[in-house]
């Protein structure tokens, strides 16, 4: 028997050795990638887009109210747009005041938006809220950046007493 045999660890130690290491590498992987993702977030932090924004870029795209809706409509910044996403019988039977009709049932429904000015603040509505939603994710993908959306649509507004046409 030699001596060099004398002098290495028995295999089960050497195993062992091996899975330690693997286990603390795995270890220590997990905690970089936990820190990673820390650092980035969890995103569910409001961003302030007025802080992170230059002014002349500034985008407000938001979901507001009847009664918000109708103090921006009363108060307007500059050059108000009222848009109704409804169909042209739902106008008919009833909208709001100096309301724009483009409906979003329309084949060119996409082609009339991107025709309109983007910097112009808007704000927009259909019966329940819906198809204004999906009217509002089609304006901020064209561009736009100031589009307010009346919660609830038409039936909410209505509901909060506010004036119609008929």
């Amino acid at each position: 028997m030699s001596n060099t045999a004398t002098h290495l660890a028995p295999p089960s130690i050497v195993g062992a050795t091996s899975r330690v290491r693997f286990a603390l590498a795995g270890a220590v992987l997990a905690m970089v990638l936990l820190l990673s993702i820390a650092a980035c977030g969890n995103g569910d932090e409001s961003v302030d887009q007025a802080a992170t924004t230059p002014a002349a870029t500034q985008a407000s795209i938001q979901v507001v109210d009847p009664d918000v809706a109708l103090e921006l409509i009363e108060n307007p910044p500059g050059a108000l747009t009222i848009i109704d996403v409804r169909t042209p019988e739902e106008f008919e039977a009833g909208h709001l005041a100096d309301a724009v009709l483009i409906d979003i049932y329309r084949d060119d429904f996409t082609q009339q938006l991107d025709a309109l000015d983007r910097t112009t603040p808007y704000v927009i509505y259909c019966r329940s809220g819906n198809r204004s939603e999906q009217a509002r994710q089609i304006m901020v993908d064209l561009g736009f950046s100031n589009v307010t959306d009346i919660a609830g649509g038409y039936q909410a507004w209505e509901a909060a007493g506010h004036p119609t046409v008929q």
